[in-house]
């Protein structure tokens, strides 16, 4: 019998890994690992991708923890560095860093270092999160490109705000003003994450920045599924039933009784809740497979166990199998019934659950 358990399939990251490259075969692919990536492991993931041409994470103590971990690829600092004191070890670590505020920019002209770091100019070209306005981004460039603590020539990148609705006009501009910037640049560029690897493959450019897609996960919510356009989930989420009762019609289950049987059943109690990260939200009727039998969820979902309805006939035993999703039950699925994004889904779950690789 086993407690909440996530198993990450080797073998579907690098195929996924393989099919980005068939999408986006002229350029450089860079793993997108940060949040722990996406909840599969930081320092397992980038190992089961020796092939990947690079990676990108969001903190600096995630790019410590790769090279402390052997990883010896092009590390991408996405937010870039928080604090000029970082920038000596960024250097000795040969570490890339996006470069996007005046702050950032005035502690490279500043900072006495052994060797000049690899920067990405950020540019905002709509997201307008972080980035540098296009109207002030020529007269930045210039300063990096002058500055001797940064390895020339600058990169710059960019994000994209609606990659994934292609109708509404966001992506073209945001492009144009990309393009625009950068062609008379000399250094790389790259703005397409998954989004933008999907739909837009005029945005390759350089450098693809895989996130969500790496992992068998379509970033398109309420559209296609990952698996329809060949790519494996990674992540199966598991756990086991901890005890088969007997329920009689008429009788609630749960707190707050939100459900009540209309029929004599079986219901099953599940080893997995909120604390580790399954969304409460969840309502009755949410799927879970039992040893590859799809049944619903009953009744609220609470810290440590789950309900399920495993109807009158129910064969099911203490210590078999459950499955909250995977490759036969997309958590695409499971983020359009709960209307829980599929990027949370998979990042938000807890310590406390184990987690195992296979090939």
């Amino acid at each position: 019998m086993q407690a909440a358990t996530v198993v990450i399939n080797r073998r579907a990251l690098r195929h996924n890994l393989q099919r980005l490259r068939e999408l986006a075969p002229a350029s450089r692919l860079v793993a997108i690992v940060k949040a722990n990536a996406y909840g599969h492991g930081l320092l397992e993931t980038a190992r089961s991708l020796p092939q990947a041409d690079a990676f990108g994470v969001a903190r600096l103590e995630e790019a410590l923890c790769l090279r402390e971990g052997g990883i010896i690829q092009p590390i991408l600092l996405l937010e870039g560095f928080f604090n000029a004191a970082d920038l000596p070890m960024i250097s000795r670590l040969e570490l890339h860093t996006a470069v996007h505020s005046d702050e950032q920019l005035a502690a490279l002209e500043q900072a006495q270092l052994d060797a000049p770091v690899t920067v990405w100019m950020k540019l905002d070209t709509g997201m307008h999160r972080l980035g540098v306005l296009p109207e002030q981004a020529e007269a930045f460039y210039q300063r990096l490109a002058r500055c001797p603590n940064v390895r020339q020539p600058v990169n710059v990148v960019s994000h994209f705000a609606r990659a994934d609705e292609p109708e509404c006009g966001a992506t073209e501009r945001q492009l144009d003003i990309f393009t625009t910037f950068t062609e008379d640049k000399l250094g790389l560029r790259s703005i397409a994450a998954s989004g933008g690897i999907l739909l837009w493959p005029q945005s390759h450019f350089d450098w693809v920045r895989p996130g969500i897609i790496l992992y068998g996960v379509s970033p398109l919510e309420g559209g296609a599924r990952a698996a329809d356009v060949g790519f494996m989930p990674a992540m199966s989420l598991t756990s086991s039933l901890i005890a088969v009762r007997e329920h009689h019609a008429g009788e609630p289950v749960g707190y707050g009784g939100t459900w009540t049987s209309t029929r004599d059943t079986r219901l099953g109690v599940v080893a997995m809740g909120y604390g580790d990260g399954y969304p409460r939200c969840a309502p009755s009727g949410t799927p879970v497979q039992v040893n590859g039998r799809e049944v619903p969820i009953v009744g609220r979902v609470a810290m440590d166990m789950i309900c399920v309805d495993l109807g009158p006939d129910a064969q099911e035993r203490p210590g078999d199998e459950v499955l909250f999703w995977g490759p036969s039950l997309p958590v695409e699925r499971i983020a359009e019934i709960t209307k829980v994004s599929a990027y949370e889904l998979i990042t938000r779950l807890t310590p406390r659950v184990a987690m195992r690789y296979t090939d």
